[in-house]
Parts: structure tokens; sequence; C-alpha cells
């Protein structure tokens, strides 16, 4: 009897079988990762585009269940990491709650994305997508979250220049574009190479996913411009240090405002020696001084001595008492013959440090909810300060990630842009330079120099076009002498706020109605058929 060969294929092992339904979340996790690795403290910002490309084969054609879910694995892969500083002295159960909620935000995005993939030019209708959920995770809940938006990975990237075009919304939107225009090249390609098929208009738009953010960004290379418009000021940025890491460097506020007086004084007695250069101002961190200098006299004096001794006007960041029940997060106008001229409180405060919503539900994940016993509250006003003559835009710590937080001091008048910082309570983690990735992106959105003082590092002094000019180290007293350019013209980003991000918006809104009605027709077809 002759022998037969089985025309059916030979059984997959049942070990292949399970490697092969394992890949496609593993490479979510990975795309997740990449995302991660994009962002500082490492010069790395080109892995967001394999990140993003990656990720369009994950959710390439998936059904909404499973797009979800693999969203979901990319989403922690990206936030787990990103921000592990927020557990630093906390635990790890706040970190992992904050992760999973923004990984969440992240899942709900791809589902929109695998739901466009259905479309024509996809990975156009699939950026405006994740720029729209980038949107979303910015505003709610408790006012927004921007952390981990693509924009902010990409302070030392070749996208830079279209933040002065159209602010990170348009800086994320091409960046995403951008890693989903080469996995639709790469799949166009595969499919040449299995029929021999080149749709031409197809093959075009993969390519023009690749290639005009690449050039939108190189024609935007002229709106980056550090030139002095207004002539130069030159500023000094104080870095005094803190005692100790950790939430219990408050603690010692004294010994926190003594170190920023004590280098402030040594800054004074350099300059008299010829050694440093005369500042037209100085800048002290956010919470260089918790002490409330209006009700505490001890601070008052302290503060009004190092102040003289420079002789210059300076700004000091504060805790001020707002009533019995709660405090303001305050900058201190100081002038050495005047005292207290101006004050700028915070507008954006951060929940679940400067203020607990949900307090019973938050005391669930960690106990530490409670050293938070006076509630901040926030300002209203926009700060800028006139400081011999330089109108300095203020931006306190946790107000960089918001878009318009820059942008407003800018339109009221702001020649450079102060970031006052406290960092100290996330010892030497990554989130630092994260931080300070976000300022050098503020720099080229607004065409602004960025002067960053931060209580235990890293200090920096940032040119409008992006470059870090000096910058302290971690845990040392230093302080930061630099002459800045001073400008007065607006960026396109500027003058449009948030026009490109809703324009963004309504294009990711349409996609989706679009697919959706779709959907709806070829259910209905079906119906009658």
């Amino acid at each position: 009897m002759t022998p037969v060969d089985d025309p059916r294929p030979a059984p997959t092992p049942p070990t292949a079988g399970l490697l092969l339904r394992l890949l496609r979340p593993a490479a979510a996790a990975l795309s997740g990762v990449l995302l991660y690795a994009s962002f500082p403290p490492r010069p790395l910002w080109w892995l967001v585009l394999p990140g993003f490309a990656l990720l369009g084969w994950v959710l390439y054609g998936r059904r909404l269940r499973a797009a979800f879910g693999l969203g979901l694995l990319s989403g922690l892969g990206f936030m787990l990491p990103l921000l592990h500083w927020t557990g630093e002295d906390v635990g790890p159960v706040p970190w992992l709650a904050l992760a999973a909620a923004e990984a969440l935000f992240i899942a709900v995005g791809c589902l929109g994305i695998a739901a466009v993939t259905r479309l024509a030019y996809w990975p156009f209708w699939a950026a405006a997508v994740w720029t729209l959920d980038e949107a979303v995770r910015a505003r709610i809940p408790f006012g927004g979250f921007p952390w981990g938006k693509i924009a902010f990975g990409q302070a030392e990237s070749l996208f830079l220049p279209l933040a002065a075009l159209g602010g990170t919304p348009l800086l994320s939107f091409a960046v995403v574009l951008c890693g989903f225009g080469l996995y639709e090249a790469v799949r166009r390609f595969r499919t040449y190479r299995s029929t021999g098929e080149i749709p031409r208009a197809a093959v075009a738009g993969a390519a023009a996913c690749v290639l005009v953010p690449l050039v939108a960004a190189l024609a935007s290379l002229p709106l980056v411009d550090d030139s002095a418009e207004d002539g130069t000021a030159t500023v000094a940025a104080i870095q005094g240090n803190v005692p100790r890491l950790g939430l219990d460097f408050n603690a010692q506020r004294r010994a926190v405002l003594d170190n920023h007086a004590k280098r402030t004084t040594q800054l004074a007695d350099e300059v008299k020696a010829g050694k440093a250069k005369q500042p037209d101002f100085v800048l002290w961190p956010e919470n260089s001084s918790d002490l409330d200098p209006y009700l505490n006299a001890d601070a008052y004096e302290v503060i009004d001595d190092a102040v003289k001794a420079i002789g210059v006007l300076t700004v000091v960041g504060s805790v001020v008492e707002k009533g019995s029940d709660s405090l303001r997060n305050t900058l201190i106008e100081w002038d050495p013959d005047k005292g207290p001229v101006d004050t700028y409180d915070k507008r954006h405060i951060q929940p679940f440090g400067e203020y607990m919503p949900m307090r019973t539900v938050a005391r669930f994940f960690s106990e530490d909810v409670d050293r938070v016993q006076r509630e901040f509250v926030p300002g209203s006003k926009v700060g800028v300060f006139d400081l011999a003559g330089t109108k300095v835009g203020m931006v306190t710590c946790y107000e960089a990630a918001f878009d318009d937080a820059a942008r407003d001091t800018v339109l009221h008048g702001g020649q450079m842009i102060a970031v006052p910082s406290n960092n100290a309570t996330f010892g030497r983690s990554e989130m630092t330079y994260q931080q300070l990735a976000m300022s050098q992106v503020r720099a080229v959105e607004h065409g602004r120099a960025v002067v960053v003082p931060v209580t235990s590092g890293v200090s920096a002094v940032i040119r409008p076009d992006g470059t870090i000019a000096d910058r302290s180290g971690m845990f040392t007293p230093d302080a930061l002498v630099a002459e800045v350019p001073l400008r007065s013209s607006l960026t396109p980003a500027t003058r449009m706020g948030p026009l490109p991000e809703g324009i963004i918006a309504l294009l990711a809104v349409a996609g989706l109605g679009w697919v959706g009605v779709s959907a709806a027709r070829a259910r209905r077809e079906r119906g009658t058929a």
C-alpha cells in the first residue's frame, strides 16, 4: 500500500501555540517599556518611535475587547516604571494605584486606536486619538495628571521645534504619527513581498505619516530663537539643599531656610570678592521657607538679612497660612529695603500631596495621607513679578506639567520664566529629570529662557532653544549665576494656546464617529440581507 501525504497542516505543538498566544501581550508590555525608556534621564528619545510602531502592530485590526487588555498592558509597561518615584517615601501602594489609573486611561485610548485602524490612513486617526487621550488625562480627575505626555520625553529630540508651532499637543501628535507610520510602512512592505502589489495611495500615505512630522519639525526650526530681543538679565538660582531626603525633610523646616539664606549670603561674599557676577535678582526654590515669614518673626529676619546681603530683589518660596485650617504655596517677591512687596499663590496644587481628596478612600492605600493635616488652597492670579525691570513669569513646580500655567505668564508680559521647585520628597529618583525636561519643552514652546531653582537639585538655567546652559548636582548647595536673554515676541504656540489640541481632538472624535457610523451601517446591511 502506497502511503498518501496528509493534506492537513501539521498540528502546532502546544508549547509553540502558547508562545504565539503570549507574543502579542508581551509585545504590548514591551511597547510601553520602550515609551518609558525614551524619557529622561536617558538620552534615548528616539525609542518612542519603535515603541509606537510596536504598539501599532499590537492594536492593528484587534477586536475592541482585546485592544483594551493589550492597551492596559502597554500602559502598565509605560507608567509603572515612569511613576516609580511617587512611592519613593510612602511605599508602593500609592505608586501602583496611580500607575494603574493612568494605565486605564491609556487602555481606553488604545481601544479607540484599534477602532480607527479600520479607516484609510489609520496612523493619522490613531495619533489623534492618542493625543485626545492625553488631553483627557491632563484634565480629569482632580484637575488631571499630565505626567507621561509624550511631548515631555522629547526635550532633546529632532521633533522639539514643533513645540513652538503648536505646543505640546502638536509635538505629541507628530511623534505618535511618525511611530504608527513606521509600522504602516513595514506592513505595506510585507504586503508587497507577499503579493507583489503596490497600492500607491496606501504607500504614499504610509510614507507621509513618517516624513511629514520630520519635515514639519525641520520647517519649524526658524521659530526656535534664543536671541536677546529685550536685552539680558543676570539671574541667580539658589539651591540651599535639605538636611535629609524624603517627607521628613519638612521636620527641619528651619534648617532648609537657613541653608538657602546661608548660600545666598555666600554668593554675596563671592560677588564682593569679584568671584561671581552681581545678579539683577535672585530666585529661591519652592518651600525654601516652610516657616510663614508673615507670622514667624525669626523666619522674616533670616530671609530679610540674606536679601539685604545680596542687595537685590529675591523671590522666596514659602508656605503661608490662609485662615486657621488652610495654607497657600506662595512665592514672595522680597525687596531688600521694603521686605515683601508681591506674592504669587500656586494655582495648580497637587492632589494627594498638597490637598487630600477622598481622604477616607486614600487612607486605605496609605496612612501617610494623615501627614496632610492642613490642606492647601489654590490661588487665582497669574504670577508675573517685575524684578529690576524684568518681567518674570512664575510657574511653581508641579504647574510646569500644565499647558496653561507657563502660557498665561507669557501672555501677561513674562520675558522669561522661573520654575521654583521642591523635589526633595522624591529623593534621587528620575522625577527631577522628568520635570526638568518639561521646563526645556516649555522654553521652546514659548521662546523664553527658563530658570529652575530647586531645593535639592537639579537646578538649571535653560535657554529659549531648550538647551541647558548651566545645572547643579543633586543634594548639594549651589548658586547658579547666569546671563539670560529676555524676549517679548510670541511663538505660534503661545498665540494659539489650546487651539491645536482642540483641532486634533475634533479629528479624533470625527474618526471614532466615522468608525461607529460605518459599523452601524454594516450591521443594518447584514440584518436586511
